[in-house]
């Protein structure tokens, strides 16, 4: 079994690594404004499940993961040029609707606690 804390320092590295690719390497106008959140590599390094967020609408996400997954194979190349790993794991983006998911929380919290009226506190 893979050490877990170099696993979770190798995730940490293609995070970082990978967000500066992005937003100084990367050409594709396609991918837009996108934040990695979240990494998790496999076991055996072979995969790293990369997690983003985007701003804009529904368009906007699907334009962003249709140019993520076009240039997976460039952001793999330049990444393996940055850490120092045996093989460069293989790139899976998926969307994070965490942030999402949060917004819409506070946004439920805030509208319950402006509905009440002073003698319910």
């Amino acid at each position: 079994m893979a050490n877990p804390a170099r696993l979770n320092r190798i995730a940490e590295q293609i995070q970082r690594e990978l967000s500066e690719i992005l937003h100084t390497e990367l050409k594709d106008p396609g991918v837009g404004m996108i934040t990695i959140t979240d990494v998790e590599v496999s076991a055996d390094l072979a995969h790293a499940r990369v997690f983003f967020t985007s701003l804009g609408d529904a368009q906007a996400l699907a334009q962003s993961q249709a140019g993520l997954r076009r240039a997976a194979g460039f952001l793999r190349s330049a990444l393996g040029r940055r850490i120092k790993v045996h093989n460069t794991p293989e790139l899976h983006f998926e969307y994070d609707a965490s942030v999402e998911r949060g917004v819409r929380l506070t946004q439920l919290i805030d509208a319950a606690v402006a509905d009440r009226t002073p003698d319910q506190e």
